[in-house]
C-alpha cells in the first residue's frame, strides 16, 4: 500500500511532496527505494519467519502469529522513516513530507501489531484506509481536485479488498471496519497536522 500511495503522489501530486522539480528518473528511483523498504524487506522478513517455523503460514491467520511480524515490520518502517527524515539529506530538506507519511505508516503498522496482542484487526483494511485517508486529506487540504478519479478508484479497490477478505473468512465485518477506521484516522490526522507545502 505505501508503494501505491507514493506512486500516486510522486506522479500525480508531486508538489504536495515537494518533488515537483525532480526528474521522472529520480522519482522512479525514489519509488523503487520505497518499494524495497516498505515491501521487499518486510516480505523477506516474514518469509524468514515462516521458513524458520516462527509462523506456520505466510497468511498469518492466527492472531498469535501476527504479533511479532507486524511489530518487526513497524520497526522496519520506523527505521526507514528515520533514514528519510535524518540521513538522506536531499530528501529530508526538499521533501520532508515523505518521511512524515512514512512515519504515519509506521505508526499504523505498529498499532496493528499492538492491537493484534488482543484482537485480530484487518491489516489490509488499515493499509487501504490509510491510502484513502491520505489522498482525501490532500484533496481537501490542498484543493488537489485532479486526484478525485484516483480516490474513487482506490475506494472501489477498498470495497473489492474488503469483500475478498470476508469471502475468504479471513476477517469479520467489525475487523475490516476497525481497520478502515484506524487507517483513515491516522492518515487524515497526519495530512491535516503535519503535511505542509
Amino acid at each position: 500500500m505505501p508503494t501505491l500511495l507514493f506512486g500516486i503522489l510522486l506522479y500525480l501530486a508531486p508538489g504536495v511532496l515537494g518533488v515537483d522539480a525532480f526528474t521522472g528518473t529520480l522519482r522512479a528511483s525514489l519509488l523503487v527505494l520505497l518499494f524495497i523498504g516498505t515491501f521487499g524487506v518486510p516480505a523477506l522478513l516474514i518469509y524468514y519467519l515462516y521458513r524458520s517455523g516462527f509462523v506456520s503460514s505466510l497468511h498469518m491467520d492466527d492472531r498469535q502469529e501476527r504479533r511479532v511480524p507486524y511489530l518487526l515490520t513497524g520497526l522496519i518502517y520506523t527505521f526507514l522513516t528515520f533514514l528519510f527524515a535524518f540521513r538522506m539529506q536531499l530528501i529530508s530538506v526538499v521533501a520532508p513530507e515523505i518521511a512524515v507519511l512514512l512515519g504515519s505508516t509506521a505508526v499504523s503498522v505498529l498499532l496493528v501489531g499492538i492491537i493484534s496482542l488482543f484482537w485480530k484487526i484487518s491489516a489490509h483494511s488499515v493499509g487501504i484506509g490509510g491510502v484513502i485517508g491520505t489522498i482525501a486529506g490532500i484533496m481537501l487540504k490542498f484543493n488537489q481536485t485532479e486526484l478525485f478519479l484516483v480516490l474513487l478508484a482506490v475506494i472501489i479497490l477498498a470495497g473489492v479488498l474488503a469483500s475478498a477478505r470476508l469471502q475468504l473468512n479471513a476477517h469479520t465485518p467489525g475487523q475490516i471496519g476497525a481497520g478502515l477506521a484506524l487507517g483513515l484516522t491516522i492518515s487524515l490526522i497526519t495530512v491535516f497536522l503535519f503535511i505542509r507545502t
